[in-house]
């Protein structure tokens, strides 16, 4: 039975100062990481065709984009590296490559800016002239060895600074394996964030093409990642990955699993977060290129609703405009 006119739940919306009240979810820069792609070639920036606003960047442009990201307070970026396709090869060499493209942007940012964490993607489908995730044999993926090659990968990123290693394969095990592997290297203090719940979605288009997989890629990668359609199994991931020793987890795409956010949340209470995709990127820039939609309100909304669904914070190429949003 209503309670009208008794219970009014708008009287608490008539006002700024009392929706700010009343306000149940807060966003602010403390909730940003920054995306950034790197690029070993020449150009300090080349700008990627499907993500309108994102630019690949440099060894030489790294740093300075590590100070904004520090002036505008946000508190960490995460590394992606596009490779030469010279460079790649069935078994990722390059991946152990200790002065390659990513080790050598960690130590540069350190350097320069040893204030901002610094999160490293461990996988090798950039360094993979394949482009899938792990080693195969004929067209078979091969889990445990892909798993070796990945703690030595993350060795490599520890010993040159990266604060957060942060396994995208969807290998089994892999957690635990590179957990073993830091602390054996004295790596103690570096944490792990994986990607717990990566979901074989079609929204990371726009981002095989800003590192240089798209063309490479044989086949689809549905026998590592899950399966869009299963929410239970996502919760399996997760505490494999806890029990492995993950400090903290993420979901990847992240609109359309706003869902496995709330229900990893209520159960594990860890620190969760989620990957705001190249696709979610390009087609919200889309809208707004085509004056559809609002930029600032659309963007921030977005990301209050990673909030709401019991993020801790959202990876996102919006990082910077965001940030200056919040700030002013």
């Amino acid at each position: 039975m209503s309670t009208y006119p008794h219970t009014r739940l708008r009287r608490t919306r008539q006002a700024d100062w009392s929706r700010r009240l009343v306000r149940e979810n807060t966003l602010s820069r403390d909730d940003l990481i920054w995306t950034i792609v790197l690029s070993d070639g020449p150009a300090k920036r080349t700008p990627v065709p499907s993500m309108p606003g994102v630019d690949r960047v440099n060894l030489d442009e790294i740093v300075s984009e590590a100070k904004r990201a520090h002036n505008l307070g946000i508190p960490a970026i995460a590394l992606f590296p596009h490779i030469n396709p010279k460079y790649k090869d069935a078994k990722a060499s390059e991946a152990l490559n200790v002065t390659g493209l990513v080790p050598e942007a960690v130590r540069a940012v350190k350097a320069a800016v040893p204030e901002i964490g610094i999160i490293v993607d461990v996988a090798l489908d950039p360094y993979t002239d394949h482009g899938h995730d792990g080693l195969m044999e004929g067209e078979t993926i091969i889990n445990d060895h892909t798993v070796e090659l990945l703690a030595e990968s993350a060795i490599i990123l520890a010993d040159a600074g990266a604060d957060i290693v942060a396994p995208s394969d969807m290998m089994d095990g892999r957690v635990g394996v590179i957990r073993d592997a830091l602390e054996t290297a004295n790596h103690t203090d570096v944490m792990i964030m994986s990607y717990a719940a990566k979901y074989a979605s079609g929204f990371y288009g726009p981002y095989r093409d800003a590192i240089g997989t798209a063309a490479a890629l044989k086949g689809d990668k549905r026998t590592y990642q899950m399966d869009p359609a299963n929410s239970h199994e996502a919760l399996r991931e997760v505490e494999q990955d806890i029990l492995e020793g993950s400090d903290m987890v993420m979901v990847k795409p992240g609109m359309p699993y706003l869902d496995i956010i709330r229900r990893i949340k209520n159960e594990f209470a860890l620190p969760t977060y989620a990957f705001q995709v190249s696709g979610e990127y390009a087609m919200m820039m889309a809208a707004v290129q085509n004056g559809w939609l609002d930029e600032q309100r659309i963007i921030l909304e977005s990301l209050m609703g990673f909030k709401r669904a019991g993020c801790d914070g959202v990876l996102t190429y919006f990082a910077p405009k965001a940030a200056t949003w919040l700030q002013d």
